[in-house]
C-alpha cells in the first residue's frame, strides 16, 4: 500500500530529526546552539510530524480501519495510537514557547532537557509500534476488505517549508541515538501495551484467526 510506504519514509525523517533535536537541546543549554534554530525544530514537529504526518494517519488510515475494516475506535491499537498522538501533541505545545523564544534568563535548561527526552522517547517508541504492528496488520485487514490503496494529499506550503528546514538542521546537529532508550518490535515493546491496549491479538484477532494460529 503506497500510503503506508510513504508513512514509513516519513518515519525515517522524523526519527533522524528527533536525534538532531536532542543534540540541539543539549547545545542550547550549553550555549553552543543557535537559539533561532529552536523555531525550525518547533515548526518541523508541529507542521510536518503533526499536521501532515499524524493528521493523515488519523483522517485516512485510522478512519479506514474503523469504517472499512470495522476495527474498534474506542479501544485497542487505533485508540492507543490516537491517545499517544494527543499526549505527544500536548507535550510539544509545552516545549514550543521555549523553542521559539529561547530559555528565560537564568534558566539552566534542565526542564527543557527533560521535556525533550520525554517527547523523543515517546515518539521513537511510537514509531516502532506503528512500523511493526499497526501498519502491517492494519494494511492486511484493509486488503481483506478489498481496500488496496488509500488517498493521500500534498503538503501545504508551511508543511513543505518545515520539511525543507529539517535538512539544514540535520547538517548542523548530526543526529544521535539515545542509548538509554530500549526500542524494539511488537506489542510487548509498545508503551501502551497493558495500559490502553491489551495487544493486537487480544483486541483485533477474530475466532478464525485464533483457530488458524493454534492449527499451525
Amino acid at each position: 500500500m503506497k500510503l503506508i510506504d510513504t508513512f514509513q519514509d516519513e518515519h525515517v525523517l522524523i526519527e533522524q530529526v528527533l536525534g538532531s533535536f536532542r543534540v540541539y537541546v543539549d547545545g542550547l543549554v550549553q550555549g553552543t546552539a543557535a537559539p533561532d534554530d529552536g523555531k525550525r525544530f518547533a515548526a518541523f514537529f508541529t507542521e510536518f510530524a503533526g499536521r501532515f504526518h499524524h493528521e493523515r494517519e488519523e483522517q485516512v488510515f485510522f478512519d479506514a480501519l474503523v469504517k472499512e475494516a470495522e476495527l474498534p475506535a474506542e479501544r485497542g491499537p487505533v485508540f492507543a495510537v490516537m491517545c499517544e498522538h494527543a499526549e505527544m501533541e500536548e507535550w510539544l505545545r509545552e516545549m514550543v514557547p521555549l523553542l521559539e523564544h529561547g530559555l528565560p534568563s537564568g534558566d539552566p535548561g534542565e526542564r527543557l532537557k527533560a521535556m525533550a527526552v520525554r517527547y523523543s522517547h515517546a515518539l521513537w517508541r511510537h514509531i516502532d509500534a506503528e512500523n511493526s504492528v499497526l501498519y502491517p496488520e492494519g494494511a492486511e485487514r484493509l486488503r481483506r476488505c478489498g481496500v488496496h490503496e488509500l488517498p493521500d494529499r500534498p503538503m501545504s506550503e508551511s508543511e513543505a517549508a518545515a520539511r525543507e528546514g529539517a535538512a539544514a538542521l540535520l547538517l548542523r546537529y548530526p543526529p544521535v541515538e539515545d542509548a538509554a532508550l530500549t526500542r524494539g518490535e511488537g506489542c510487548f515493546m509498545c508503551r501502551s501495551h497493558g495500559d490502553t491496549c491489551k495487544g493486537l491479538e487480544a483486541e483485533w484477532w477474530s475466532d478464525l484467526e485464533w483457530d488458524e494460529f493454534f492449527m499451525k
